[in-house]
C-alpha cells in the first residue's frame, strides 16, 4: 500500500473533467479510508469487486495500486447519465474492469471463490428490492477467508435523532421521488443491527461494525467542518450514533 494514498487520489481525481474535480477532492478523505479497510493489507495484486461504485474513485484508487479491480453498476443514477461517458474511460485507462449491469435485476456475473475482496459502499440502501440474494451471490463470489464489507448511512445517527423531532429529517427530495419516473434514492437505511443481522443471515465470520462520520467533513456549515475531526473521533467508539456504518465480515 502506498505510503501517500490521499495525494495519489487528487492526482487522479484531476484527471476527471474539470467541473466534476473539486467533488471527487473532497472524497479523497473517505475513499482513502474505504481502500484501507478493504484492501490495506492485502498484497499487490490482489482482487476486490466494488458493487454500485459508480463513477467515484474507489475502484480506480485500487487499480492504480496494483489491485484487479472490477466495477459494477449499472450507472442509471440521475448524476452518472449526462458523465458517465466521460469518466469511464479513466477508469478503464487505470486497469478498472467495468461490468455495466442492475445487479438486482440482472443478478451476478461474478465467478465463484474468484476475489479477495467484495465491497458495496452506500449503494444497498438504493435497491427497491430484498438485498438477500445479491449479499449471498457476493459470499459465493469471494475465495475461502475473502473479506466482505457493505457501508450504508446510519438510519439513527446522532444528527437525525436531534433534528427529527424538530420536523427536519428527510433525505429525498420530493421531485427526486415524485416527478422522476424511476426512484433511486434512499429506499431503507440500516442500523447497527441491521448490519449484524445480515452478517449472521450470510454466515460470515469475525464480524464488526465500524463507525464514521463522512457527511460532516463536506457540511455546508463552515463550522461544523471545522469541528468534525474531533466529533469524529469521538463517536466512532459508538457506531450506533455515527453516521456512516461499514459491516466487515469474513467468509469461511
Amino acid at each position: 500500500m502506498t505510503g501517500d494514498l490521499p495525494a495519489l487520489l487528487r492526482g487522479i481525481a484531476d484527471e476527471y473533467p474539470p467541473d466534476l474535480r473539486a467533488g471527487q477532492r473532497d472524497d479523497v478523505r473517505r475513499v482513502a479510508f474505504n481502500i484501507q479497510l478493504s484492501v490495506g493489507d492485502r498484497p499487490k495484486g490482489a482482487s476486490v469487486a466494488d458493487i454500485g461504485g459508480g463513477l467515484g474513485l474507489f475502484s480506480v484508487g485500487c487499480a492504480a495500486l496494483g489491485m484487479r479491480s472490477v466495477l459494477v453498476d449499472d450507472f442509471r443514477d440521475p448524476g452518472n447519465i449526462p458523465i458517465v461517458r466521460q469518466v469511464l474511460p479513466i477508469h478503464r485507462r487505470h486497469g478498472v474492469e467495468v461490468l455495466e449491469r442492475d445487479v438486482i435485476a440482472d443478478g451476478l456475473d461474478l465467478a465463484p471463490d474468484s476475489f479477495d475482496v467484495i465491497t458495496t459502499f452506500d449503494s444497498i440502501e438504493h435497491w427497491h428490492h430484498s438485498p438477500k440474494a445479491v449479499l449471498h451471490g457476493l459470499v459465493r463470489a469471494l475465495k475461502p477467508g475473502g473479506r466482505l464489507i457493505v457501508g450504508a448511512p446510519n438510519c439513527v445517527n446522532l444528527r437525525k435523532r436531534l433534528s427529527v423531532p424538530f420536523g427536519v429529517g428527510k433525505w429525498s427530495a420530493m421531485q427526486d421521488w415524485y416527478e422522476e419516473k424511476a426512484f433511486r434514492g434512499h429506499v431503507r437505511e440500516p442500523d447497527v443491527d441491521d448490519l449484524r443481522y445480515m452478517a449472521n443471515d450470510l454466515g460470515l465470520q469475525d464480524i464488526s461494525v465500524i463507525g464514521r462520520n463522512w457527511l460532516g467533513y463536506v457540511s455546508r456549515v463552515p463550522a461544523v467542518r471545522r469541528a468534525m475531526p474531533l466529533i469524529d473521533r469521538l463517536l466512532q467508539p459508538f457506531p450506533t450514533l455515527c453516521s456512516d456504518l461499514y459491516l466487515v465480515g469474513y467468509k469461511k
